[in-house]
């Protein structure tokens, strides 16, 4: 240790961690969860965290995150459920293509995703609508790639960039941004984000990489829709937006109303994430189910059903936060913020920087989401004036970058697109990479005006 500053031998540990939470996970095939876990504490008995203190940190952290992000997931993915069973995504899709029409069908896949994204996660929304894609496919003779890869550009551009999704929410609770700003200036950017990489690319790709979908999946999946009774484009709309719409209400009137008004207090509690996803959710409990004519029994069921595939994420996110808390306590988050400093960095640069190496790293936009938020938290304290919303859609827009072989979204898309991994990276990898890209783009150039 002689000669090296604790600060050099805090950075050099955080590496060491890191690089052994990566290997952890794609070398020795270990779960996200407990590798998160083991690195943290590593991280905690190295850095010379009193011992006492080492496994409460994380645990403090597990708890603060999930204390919020677990209510809010198990919300989103039970109204997501509801949509999915009820045919409201379905519906949304069939408006949209007809409104569009055939020839620029790719546009309506890319809305359809914008807007059936914004409560699901990626990888459900993916599952919900690819049906979708095969249909259309079918219906229109357009080629699967030019067809999917909006319905991506989409899915992929809210799960990173708009709350209420996890990752946003992640970042928004890491940073204390505003939550209806980060949505206004989320959907600002996702859209034309979502453009360039969807529609715009997919016409380009697909002339070199059309996409052979396999016919059993064809079979499978192309098959119509039996619920006659479809709920409406407009109350399926009213009933996914609604959480948005009571977020981005409270954040209007925390704008135009006085503190102390007893109107912005109500509308405080109204528009919080959890609430507005409760109202939705009950709202969806009859739009979507009673209205439908599901039975109380199958309505519970659903519920039900809906929460076991996430059970993995949410631990997953807890033991990021717990990761995070770690980085904080030891003092290596802040070591790394007055390097950024010294370094002179725009903070949104570096805040997308952090979150790409992780992400390309492990794979996860999660892990990416959170660890990279956690390093970079630090830095604010030290730069006062930096816009914290623009901070947390910086970290979304890397944790999308070069989605690889490490990552379960590329598996997922190579399968049900029926490519090999080499058409795989020229157009899911490309178009992830482009997201990333472009979406800081668009947070620089929105960073000049807000």
């Amino acid at each position: 240790m002689l000669g090296m500053s604790h600060e050099t031998f805090l950075l050099l540990d955080a590496v060491i961690t890191i690089v052994g939470l990566i290997v952890l996970i794609t070398r020795f095939k270990l779960h996200p969860f407990i590798a998160l876990i083991i690195s943290a504490l590593f991280l905690g008995l190295t850095s010379g965290m009193p011992v006492d203190k080492v496994v409460k940190s994380f645990q403090d952290g597990f708890g603060g995150v999930l204390g919020f992000v677990g209510i809010i997931l198990a919300l989103g993915t039970m109204l997501g459920k509801m949509m999915a069973e009820s045919g409201g995504a379905d519906q949304i899709a069939r408006t949209l293509i007809q409104a569009f029409g055939k020839e620029r069908v790719q546009w309506s896949m890319m809305f359809a995703a914008f807007l059936v994204g914004i409560p699901l996660f990626f990888e459900i929304g993916f599952v919900l609508l690819i049906p979708l894609v095969f249909s259309v496919a079918r219906r229109t003779g357009v080629s699967l790639i030019k067809i999917g890869i909006p319905l991506l550009a989409g899915l992929s551009a809210v799960h990173g960039l708009v709350p209420p999704h996890p990752g946003p929410l992640l970042a928004i609770g890491v940073f204390g941004a505003d939550i209806g700003k980060t949505i206004l200036y989320g959907l600002i950017v996702a859209l034309p984000t979502a453009i360039i990489a969807g529609p715009l690319f997919a016409s380009f790709i697909s002339r070199y990489v059309p996409g052979t979908p396999s016919p059993e999946l064809m079979e499978q999946l192309a098959h119509e829709s039996e619920a006659s009774n479809l709920p409406s484009f407009g109350v399926t709309l009213t009933t996914v937006l609604l959480p948005v719409f009571l977020m981005l209400l409270k954040t209007f009137a925390d704008v135009v109303l006085p503190e102390t008004h007893m109107v912005r207090a109500w509308m405080d509690m109204i528009g919080h994430p959890i609430s507005a996803l409760l109202l939705a959710l009950l709202l969806s409990l009859y739009t979507f189910g009673y209205a439908r004519g599901f039975a109380p029994k199958k309505v519970f069921k659903l519920l039900e059903e809906s929460l076991a595939p996430t059970a993995a994420i949410v631990m997953i996110i807890g033991a990021g936060g717990g990761f995070k808390q770690m980085l904080v306590a030891s003092g290596v988050g802040n070591v790394i913020g007055q390097m950024a400093v010294s370094a002179q960095i725009s903070p949104i640069l570096l805040a997308w920087l952090v979150a790409a190496l992780i992400r390309i790293a492990t794979g996860s936009a999660t892990v990416a989401t959170i660890t990279g938020a956690g390093i970079v938290v630090p830095v604010i304290e030290m730069l006062p004036g930096v816009n914290r919303e623009l901070l947390v859609l910086a970290t979304g827009a890397g944790s999308l970058i070069l989605s690889h072989v490490n990552d379960a979204g590329f598996w997922l898309v190579k399968q049900y697109f029926n490519m090999t991994v080499s058409e795989t990276f020229k157009t899911w990898t490309a178009m992830e990479t482009l997201l990333s890209v472009v979406g800081l783009v668009f947070i620089l150039l929105l960073s000049l005006v807000v």
